[in-house]
């Protein structure tokens, strides 16, 4: 045999060696975990990501990696996390534009949820159409529960409309003695899901509920609203509306010198701004959607102290803050189980483990949070607490019920 032959041979040989041994190098070469959403940065939405899911993401990202990453088996190390944040302007068809672009031209490993319930509906076709895992946040799935076999990358861990919200809030006005209600909700899906269930709730209870009016997003002006409720004589006066909807309401009631002996408010109420903003004493008694506090259990507790170091109060969830964050962990988690990044295992991992959360020992039904991991459904404002008022153990205090009045300006 030829020199030049052997020499070929040789060559030969080597490459292919250098390709076999090159495959497991390849596949331990990654070097980071890439998180992406299109999250409202921008536009009315941005009071979420100032307040709600956003404040979670960025300190439980800063958290695991402070522990040198998440380990993944496949890769024999721990991968930390690297955040790819997209403005979406809170416009939905910006959402899913800036999901398809995360998926198909990024391609980061995993995927956040926009905010709002209009936004997670259509952000769940995006991510099932790609098989990508979704945990919800912000929003909640009334409508969205009906398809749910047909979208198995969809988990939802915040509580809402029929997922305990209301049934609970009617029990609650079951046992105060409440007798009718005017119900105002936000001109959109969250609001139309709320007043649908919520009036068939309270309807069951024998509540009366004498009046049912929408209200637009921007809208500047609801004092129509509250004086044909004053007129009506009712109860209870539940407004399914937004954070600005609530500020503009609680401040009109007080301008026009109107109470009710219960008022509850949707996403608006629960958070700590709502009574930096406002003052102890003209929130004492307004009842909001949630809920937690620090005397939930001791993991609450810690998770307080730790968000304090980073933040200020003002931005504090006593709705979703704790949910938010056990779905972070659920993943987390759920990878480490895994032991790859393959979405379709950790999907399968998610929807049939239990995982343990500040919630405690935590898993899902059916995708969605099962009932017994909330520390609460409904919260009520008292001496500055937002108390958990459902019936049962886990009830931080009692209702308070007439709702002290205004004080005067």
């Amino acid at each position: 045999m030829s020199n030049t032959c052997k020499i070929s041979k040789l060559v030969t040989f080597l490459v292919l060696l250098l390709f076999t041994v090159s495959i497991p190098i390849t596949a331990h070469s990654k070097d980071k975990i890439v998180i992406g959403a299109a999250r409202p940065l921008s536009g009315y939405a941005a009071f979420y990501e100032a307040n709600a899911f956003g404040p979670i993401y960025k300190m439980w990202v800063d958290e695991v990696n402070a522990k040198g990453g998440i380990y993944v088996k496949q890769y024999k190390k721990k991968l930390p996390i690297e955040l790819k944040i997209y403005d979406n302007k809170s416009d939905i068809g910006t959402t899913t534009r800036l999901m398809e672009k995360l998926i198909l031209q990024d391609k980061v490993d995993f995927i956040l949820p926009p905010a709002s319930t209009a936004f997670l509906f259509a952000a769940a076709g995006v991510a099932n159409k790609h098989k990508y895992i979704l945990i919800g946040a912000e929003g909640g799935a009334t409508t969205a529960e009906k398809q749910l076999d047909k979208m198995p990358y969809l988990f939802m861990v915040l509580n809402y409309s029929n997922h305990y919200q209301c049934p609970v809030l009617a029990d609650i006005y079951a046992d105060l003695g409440v007798k009718s209600v005017a119900i105002i909700y936000v001109d959109d899906l969250h609001g139309i899901e709320y007043q649908g269930v919520g009036s068939n709730e309270f309807m069951s209870k024998g509540i009366e509920v004498k009046m049912i009016k929408g209200i637009p997003m921007d809208a500047k002006d609801a004092s129509h609203l509250l004086k044909e409720a004053k007129n009506l004589n009712v109860d209870a006066l539940v407004s399914f509306t937004y954070p600005e909807l609530d500020f503009l309401i609680t401040s009109q009631l007080m301008e026009l010198g109107i109470n009710f002996k219960s008022i509850l408010f949707g996403p608006g109420a629960n958070f700590e701004v709502y009574r930096a903003t406002f003052g102890d004493k003209v929130i004492e008694g307004v009842m909001g959607e949630g809920a937690w506090n620090e005397k939930s259990s001791k993991a609450h507790k810690d998770f307080v102290e730790r968000y304090l170091k980073r933040y200020k109060r003002e931005t504090l969830d006593w709705w979703g803050h704790n949910v938010y964050y056990a779905g972070c962990q659920v993943l987390e988690q759920a990878i480490e189980k895994a032991g790859t990044l393959n979405q379709k295992k950790i999907r399968d991992i998610i929807a049939t483990q239990k995982f343990d959360t500040i919630l405690g020992k935590t898993y899902f039904k059916n995708q969605l949070l099962a009932r017994e991991c909330y520390a609460g459904q409904i919260g009520q404002w008292q001496n500055g607490v937002f108390e958990v008022i459902d019936p049962g153990k886990k009830r931080t205090a009692k209702p308070i019920y007439p709702k002290p009045d205004f004080p005067k300006k």
